[in-house]
């Protein structure tokens, strides 16, 4: 798969465009948005890794006149701005999903594949682990083939934890991606949806690794 990096932090590209290769992509680089302007409409790409603070203007600016000429190939915007209306931004300018920096090249690798899924009709709308099922497009869950009863909240966190599943996926991915950066939640919030989430589906479902975070599991763990 080939990808298009632009990136105007020399040192953030270099690591970024070697995770990428080592995940077994092919990595084209852009400093600035014209010289990403002229790629995107020069070559073919799988996706592209923009990021919103580029010297010759904002990355949302180039990638709104990208969608407005027909453009279509996934877009993963990488930024430092954290507030809810920045990001907001980003998607009504036709970004497909964001990354708050710093990062984990592990994270951008694991989001690009799922857009690239996407983008070519793969991703199932119901998503499944073990016996646990959720229609990504009615929201609703079932367990062994029985409906479970969630809030509007409880389904963001659950269907969140089963896109990463097997991952760990810490307090902080989850206070970024789940919840309003604006109205982000104290641990202790999060603790509480998921004590509820493992009361309807099972106490051993949802996993904490101490210090790392949570896992959502698809068969139960062995008792010796």
């Amino acid at each position: 798969m080939k990808c298009l990096l632009v990136e105007d932090d020399q040192a953030l590209a270099r690591e970024l465009s070697q995770a990428l290769r080592d995940g077994d992509w092919l990595v084209e680089n852009a400093a600035n948005g014209q010289d990403a302007d002229f790629l995107v409409r020069t070559e073919a790409y799988d996706t592209l890794i923009l990021d919103v603070g580029l010297p010759d203007g904002d990355g949302t600016r180039w990638l709104s006149a990208w969608r407005e000429d027909g453009i279509d190939l996934p877009v993963l915007i990488l930024t430092a701005r954290e507030r809810w209306a920045d990001k907001a931004a980003g998607f009504t300018a036709g970004a497909d999903d964001y990354v708050t920096k710093p990062f984990e090249p592990a994270e951008v690798l694991f989001r690009l594949r799922a857009l690239v899924r996407r983008s070519h009709g793969h991703a199932h709308p119901v998503l499944k682990v073990g016996e646990l099922s959720l229609d990504t497009h009615t929201q609703h869950v079932t367990l062994a083939g029985r409906p479970v009863g969630l809030t509007a909240q409880e389904t963001r966190l659950l269907g969140y934890l089963m896109h990463a599943a097997p991952r760990v996926v810490s307090r902080t991915e989850l206070s970024e991606h789940v919840y309003d950066r604006d109205h982000e939640p104290d641990s202790n919030v999060i603790d509480v949806q998921v004590s509820r989430l493992r009361r309807k589906l099972g106490s051993w479902r949802i996993a904490t690794l101490r210090g790392q975070g949570y896992r959502l599991l698809a068969e139960e763990p062995a008792t010796e």
